[in-house]
């Protein structure tokens, strides 16, 4: 995982085929951001109290990788690391 500096979050997951992207993707959002309101109640009175307002965007970027190309996604997120610093 990887933080981005501005608005965004790199991470390198490893799931079975049976388990749908979209499920995912919706669960990560989901549970990330039960748990950040739960720690930080003061997101609430920005985000979740608000008209159509929530904690993340509802869009999302997925690229399915083989096990070779593993290791190059993964120096590819701690890259981006050193280069927003």
């Amino acid at each position: 995982m990887e933080i981005g500096k501005d608005d965004h979050i790199h991470l390198l997951i490893s799931a079975p085929p049976k388990l749908s992207v979209t499920n995912i993707v919706r669960w990560l959002k989901g549970i990330s951001a039960w748990k950040l309101f739960r720690e930080c109640p003061e997101l609430q009175t920005s985000y979740w109290k608000q008209q159509n307002r929530h904690l993340w965007s509802p869009s999302y970027y997925v690229e399915s990788i083989g096990a070779v190309n593993e290791q190059a996604v993964a120096k590819y997120i701690d890259d981006q690391r050193a280069k927003e610093k």
